[in-house]
């Protein structure tokens, strides 16, 4: 079809559906500024990260005008450089669509798998590539064969998607659901285990739980639950969904036996892609959620073999972790530490607000919820959003009436202090 006779098919379709696919929401980005900023990035030395430097891969990311998007915790964004590299993977496949969805990428995939395991130090004979946390977490639950009167602990903070697979597939086999109830403001590490410590018993199976919850921005102790769970002989299940990519982490080394996480959080992904830690000795465990042709698979692959599915994303991750990687895991590691000190020394001592994020390094990190003493949460989000552009999520449950903002690493500290004066201001409003 050539070019005319392309554009008179195009007209053909209706104004109403041309309008919707064709009408640009942005303005138009240049790619080139993009490609030269993020170069720019590998140029720093490790001692000269600076705020140019953050300003730089604020850059690789382009929100609609005006928009200020402290809402990641939700749904990140993918930097330009992986939204292009995804779209060539979306042309290719388009292009020649048996060659590619069934045999030309199989290497490729492979290699996407391979650069995932060595972000989370681990194997990758440890790896899935799944859609969501959601994915995983149901892939667990409906894995197991319990019996009447075995437990699984699943604590008051978690996901929905964490804890109504267990009720499930789970609780129509008679098992109990053990819920404890966490602190929102623990004075340590120890204050969190013991929640855990008490709630087990001998019918206990499985420890389902968060890296980080969604509610208040807590960060729970994986480490030090996984290693008391084995004690016990217990399994522990892990909804990373708010910790991949905020955080440096060697999954090895928290030693739980599953890890399920969303890559288009904090990793910056395209969406619908993440990932399925299972350690090696627990993976006889797992029962794929569907099966098809190359089900005998004894891999971790069995677990993703979905037959058609959307390779375009998959390899979209790829191109994520380079750009993450490009980066450097311990400078978003450090600036994540970074940003939440910054914003808490903006608000400390304004008695107009309380933090309800636990101020330990060791118990949050990137999310931080704040409460504007007097004011409904409601009314504050939809403020914030009107007046200033800002986007947030207000957190209701919990009694916490509070605001939920994530600090990732296209945030910079000018960014934060835009984000205070239009707290201030609202708060005297």
């Amino acid at each position: 079809m050539n070019h005319t006779n392309r554009r008179k098919f195009i007209r053909s379709l209706g104004v109403g559906v041309t309008a919707s696919i064709f009408t640009p929401v942005l303005a138009a980005v240049d790619i080139d500024k993009q490609k030269k900023a993020l170069l720019e990035l590998s140029n720093f030395n490790d001692g000269s990260v600076d705020e140019n430097f953050w300003k730089q891969v604020a850059d690789q990311f382009i929100f609609e005008p005006n928009l200020r998007y402290f809402n990641n915790a939700s749904l990140g964004p993918s930097p330009v450089i992986v939204q292009e590299a995804t779209k060539k993977f979306r042309d290719t496949l388009d292009a020649f669509p048996s060659k590619y969805m069934w045999g030309d990428w199989k290497d490729d995939i492979e290699k996407v798998r391979s650069e995932v395991a060595a972000l989370f130090s681990v194997s990758n004979e440890e790896i899935a590539l799944i859609h969501n946390t959601t994915e995983g977490m149901n892939l667990i639950a409906r894995s197991f064969n319990l019996t009447e009167g075995d437990e699984i602990i699943v604590a008051d903070h978690e996901h929905p998607s964490g804890t109504i697979p267990w009720e499930v597939w789970q609780e129509s086999q008679a098992i109990n659901i053990i819920r404890p109830e966490l602190p929102i403001l623990p004075d340590d590490i120890d204050e969190i285990v013991e929640v855990y410590k008490n709630a087990i018993t001998s019918k206990t199976k499985i420890i389902s739980i968060c890296h980080i919850v969604n509610t208040n921005g807590m960060m729970l102790p994986i480490k030090e639950i996984s290693k008391m769970a084995h004690d016990h002989g217990i399994l522990v299940a892990v909804d990373g969904a708010q910790s991949a990519g905020m955080l440096s982490i060697d999954l090895h080394d928290l030693d739980c036996d599953f890890y399920a996480a969303s890559s288009h959080k904090w990793l910056f992904s395209p969406k619908g892609v993440g990932v399925l830690y299972a350690k090696k000795e627990s993976q006889p465990f797992l029962k794929p959620l569907m099966v098809a042709r190359g089900h005998e698979d004894k891999s971790i692959r069995r677990l993703e073999n979905y037959n058609t599915r959307n390779y375009p994303e998959v390899l979209g991750l790829g191109a994520a972790v380079a750009f993450y990687n490009k980066i450097g895991k311990e400078k978003i590691n450090q600036r994540s530490l970074d940003l939440k000190s910054y914003f808490i020394s903006q608000i400390a001592g304004d008695i107009r607000f309380k933090i309800k994020t636990p101020s330990s390094d060791h118990l949050s990190r990137a999310i931080q919820v704040v409460e504007v003493i007097g004011k409904d949460v409601l009314k504050v989000k939809k403020e914030l959003f009107e007046q200033f552009g800002i986007d947030c999520r207000p957190m209701t449950g919990f009694n916490l009436n509070a605001l939920r903002f994530s600090f990732a690493i296209y945030i910079t500290k000018k960014d934060i202090d835009y984000l205070v004066i239009s707290l201030k201001t609202i708060a005297s409003q």
